[in-house]
């Protein structure tokens, strides 16, 4: 028996059936022009009796030929088994690649950063163009050059020069672990970058006669600033694969082996992250063509939308044997159904229904009358969708039942790491009042992390967990039991657990995106400083070196921010205790090349504590975690526990 429809879904049946004089198919029609639009599994192979004898004859002459040069290969193996290269020849020779690819790197930075950069910059003087245009496409190339040419070059140059007594490279490739963060930045800003660049190639005459010439000269090698660009992204996986290579041919007992190993374990890790930092790049760039394809009416742009799939389909009519074109496209968190519209433009689209992957269903359905058929039910609608062929079928329920799950998987593992944060808070949200984190402890909302100020974005606290969030994260209220179940404003993910809707998904963090308050316990030395970069204002900030990265210093604008301002790769710095007259008391340098970072400590004992941590930071050595931090770390730990057990 049939179930009445919802009014609206009705209206909409109805305006489908309408389209069916001008776009219905036949099913053999249909089936035709989906194959010849889409491309058919069936139609990519050939399967034709001449192809097969073919290929039959052409196998078993191969056969022959095999049989008859097998002695003769293993006999040339044989006779070359002593001119094969030992394993110590195996290993110089990766290491002389090391050395051979870090040269060329070496000058294709020196390219980016002395050439292009420097010309640019030059010209952006004369008011050309912003300054800022060149910073946001070179980001911080000059960083990553400096390093490169001033210590990782000169170490491996060194060490190839003593190789007979000292026949490693894993330890000199550890020092470059703490460095990679740099290189996140760099991939996290290539998208931005190239943008950027197109933009004012096209805009700037000036610009771009200044690009083009340099790519003239023989140094470019006859490619192109993009291509150059492209070189410290891929530079990363190149030393997982020497490393990777090296490991395969060094002994078990080599003492290289556990520096090599340590240092492979760490690159792996960052090349992980910088393929997915280029694989996020790409699916927003995609997001941003099917924002165009959908007339730029639909809010899909969004960091926390993954693009899935795509394709045309056809529906089948619910009330008669009639099939109408329509368009899908798969996100991570929904389905958009489409109907095609002319366009002189490209293809373009009008998106009809929008069904969220939250309970939503797919199963196979037989049809007499059209082949390839499946179904999907959500909480918006339901749809009988043909596939063009049993191929283009099999994809698309592999591809829903797979982002269900996905999406099944990330809510059940936020509901337990929820469980798990009320375990160790000993605190039922809305049950029992929270610690309220002070005002002058953050210095940005703790959820969206944008910056506090006095006007646009002021401070308030979330009644259920205690944050310190802006107005736009507090626009919410909930019934709050420990307050006589009264109506308390309340942050968006402690309404959304309150109400039962779930929390929705949140980006992965980011490299700076630590809470400082997790190195409080865990850091070599941490505190209050003064800081001042490149002449600008000194600010109060919180410096902290954490234990389990203890060559970085990070800086927090206050103890309890959730993001760090910044973070300085220690390696490599010297440490100057020569104060100018203009310098606040207490205070000292870090110095690298053109970088130059000022602070200033609270007192002249907590500054030598600063200085003699940093100076053996800088040299690379690991640091152990005092017993006792001082008042750089200790005392200011001490303060944060009180504050937190005296907010109400």
């Amino acid at each position: 028996m049939d179930q009445e429809k919802p009014k609206e879904e009705e209206e909409e049946e109805e305006e489908e059936e309408e389209e069916e004089s001008h776009n219905s198919v036949r099913p053999e029609a249909a089936e035709l022009k989906l194959n010849g639009d889409m491309g058919s599994a069936e139609q990519s192979e050939d399967h034709s009796p001449a192809h097969a004898d073919r290929t039959d004859a052409e196998n078993h002459a191969g056969n022959q030929d095999t049989e008859t040069k097998t002695e003769s290969v293993q006999k040339s193996e044989e006779e070359s088994t002593d001119h094969k290269e030992t394993n110590e020849q195996k290993l110089f020779k990766i290491a002389s690649e090391l050395l051979h690819t870090e040269k060329a790197y070496v000058a294709r930075l020196h390219l980016l950063d002395q050439v292009f950069s420097a010309k640019l910059m030059e010209e952006a003087g004369r008011g050309t163009f912003p300054v800022d245009v060149v910073k946001n496409i070179f980001s911080n190339i000059a960083s990553i050059y400096a390093f490169h040419s001033q210590f990782l070059l000169p170490d491996l140059e060194k060490r190839m020069g003593e190789w007979t007594s000292t026949p490693r490279i894993g330890d000199i490739l550890q020092k470059l672990t703490p460095f990679l963060k740099m290189y996140a930045e760099y991939v996290k800003n290539f998208d931005k970058a190239m943008e950027v660049l197109k933009q004012w190639i096209d805009r700037s005459p000036q610009f771009k006669a200044i690009i083009q010439e340099i790519q003239s000269q023989e140094i470019c090698g006859s490619l192109t600033l993009q291509h150059h660009m492209l070189e410290p992204v891929q530079r990363i996986p190149r030393y997982e694969m020497l490393l990777k290579d090296y490991l395969k041919k060094l002994p078990q007992d080599d003492p290289d082996r556990r520096d090599a190993e340590k240092s492979l374990e760490i690159i792996a890790t960052a090349a992980t992250h910088s393929n997915s930092a280029i694989r996020k790049s790409e699916n927003l760039k995609k997001l941003m063509e099917i924002y165009e394809m959908l007339g730029e009416e639909e809010d899909i742009v969004h960091p926390s939308n993954e693009f899935i799939k795509e394709g045309q389909i056809l529906k089948l009519a619910a009330r008669n044997a009639s099939a109408m074109e329509r368009y899908l496209f798969l996100f991570n968190n929904m389905l958009l159904y489409c109907v095609p519209k002319f366009s002189l433009g490209g293809p373009k689209y009008t998106v009809r229904t929008r069904i969220g992957i939250d309970g939503l269903k797919v199963q196979e359905t037989t049809n007499d009358d059209y082949p390839h058929t499946f179904q999907v039910s959500g909480k918006e609608r339901a749809l009988e969708l043909q596939a063009s062929s049993e191929q283009d079928k099999a994809d698309w329920i592999k591809a829903l039942q797979e982002t269900i799950e996905i999406f099944q998987q990330k809510n059940e593992s936020f509901k337990n790491a929820l469980k798990d944060v009320e375990d160790v808070s000993e605190a039922e949200l809305g049950k029992r009042a929270p610690r309220w984190i002070r005002d002058n402890e953050v210095t940005m909302c703790m959820k969206c992390k944008e910056s506090f100020n006095a006007i646009t974005r002021r401070r308030h606290h979330c009644r259920a967990c205690g944050y310190v969030v802006c107005w736009k994260c507090s626009e919410y209220k909930a019934h709050l039991e420990y307050d006589g179940y009264k109506m308390n404003k309340v942050c968006k993910d402690c309404y959304s657990i309150l109400s039962g809707q779930g929390v929705t998904e949140d980006k992965k963090k980011g490299i700076l995106e630590i809470e400082a308050s997790q190195f409080a316990v865990s850091s070599i030395i941490c505190g209050s400083l003064q800081y001042s970069e490149k002449g600008k204002i000194w600010q109060k900030v919180w410096g902290v070196i954490p234990e389990k990265e203890c060559l970085v210093l990070y800086l927090y604008g206050a103890q309890q921010d959730v993001k760090a301002l910044c973070a300085i790769p220690l390696l490599g710095y010297n440490v100057e205790d020569n104060p100018r007259h203009t310098d606040p008391p207490a205070s000292f340098r870090l110095c690298q090349s053109k970088s130059v970072h000022n602070f200033a400590a609270e007192s002249e004992e907590v500054k030598q504590r600063w200085m003699k941590v940093i100076r053996e930071a800088a040299t690379g050595e690991i640091l152990a975690r005092p017993e006792t931090n001082g008042s750089a770390n200790t005392m200011d730990h001490n303060n944060t526990q009180e504050a937190n057990a005296d907010g109400t």
